[in-house]
């Protein structure tokens, strides 16, 4: 389930099976919040399947959809959620805990860099970083 997603893409077989070992499959209903803006930040998401919206001081800021992530920025920059996710359909996601994902920036340095260059990303094209 991990190789069609973007930000894992190109790893080998022995890599994808570390990462499967730090992650679990979660089925989100829609409706549901995944993030909470301010909360503290535990996990780090990777949409598998579905579709979920982005918001921040209650303005919709963007949608996710498949092979779209989020919460990296809480487990790297700002030890909180600095917007609120929601499931806007039934969502499939792959969760890490921050533990995890702090492994996996020590073992799989590549998907790392991957996930810091979508948070410079995110936050150079937004006055408020989600």
């Amino acid at each position: 389930m991990l190789e069609g997603i973007g930000v894992f893409s190109g790893l080998s077989k022995p890599e994808l099976a570390k990462l499967a070992g730090w992650t679990f499959e979660l089925e989100v209903p829609a409706g549901e919040e995944l993030t909470k803006e301010g909360r503290l930040a535990h996990e780090f998401f990777v949409i598998e399947d579905g579709a979920a919206e982005v918001r921040q001081d209650g303005e919709r800021i963007a949608e996710l959809g498949a092979g779209d992530f989020f919460g990296e920025i809480g487990l790297l920059e700002t030890e909180r959620r600095t917007a609120t996710v929601t499931a806007t359909t039934d969502l499939r996601v792959i969760v890490m805990s921050a533990q995890e994902f702090r492994r996996m920036e020590q073992e799989l340095p590549a998907v790392a860099d991957r996930v810091r260059s979508a948070i410079r990303a995110r936050l150079d094209s937004r006055p408020l970083s989600w």
